[in-house]
């Protein structure tokens, strides 16, 4: 793998399920969808569509700093409503720069208006490494 494979080869190559998150649910559910899946964010779906993201940065600084309660607090008063998506076609190397430059660690995949998957800056040193290997 290169830094010029897209994104749909990635994904093709991670071959894994697309966890996701409604914004009613809790924090807590969305933490403990987070911890058995052994991922560090959730795109956040309603009717279909992504609304926003949870991440483990979002649960950080806005339910442990704020003293908030996660099996109260919903997943649409802490999420990050505000997504950066990419399409398939996009390079790793697009990821990686787009990551860079904004400090995200995850990146929606969107098609045809839909969720197709997520990448993370894991998977993007992943693919780099095994170019390289």
């Amino acid at each position: 793998m290169s830094a010029q494979i897209t994104v749909r080869e990635l994904l093709e190559f991670k071959r894994g399920q697309i966890h996701s998150i409604g914004p009613d649910a809790t924090v807590f559910e969305a933490i403990k969808t987070m911890s058995e899946a052994k991922i560090g964010a959730l795109p956040v779906i309603e009717a279909g569509a992504l609304v926003g993201i949870f991440s483990e940065r979002d649960y950080a600084r806005k339910i442990i700093l704020e003293g908030k309660a996660s099996k109260e607090t919903p997943v649409r008063e802490v999420m990050t409503a505000s997504v950066t998506s990419i399409s398939p076609e996009q390079t790793v190397k697009e990821c990686m720069a787009l990551m860079t430059k904004s400090h995200f660690r995850h990146l929606p995949v969107i098609e045809g208006g839909s969720v197709v998957g997520i990448i993370s800056i894991g998977d993007i040193v992943r693919a780099i490494l095994m170019s390289i290997l």
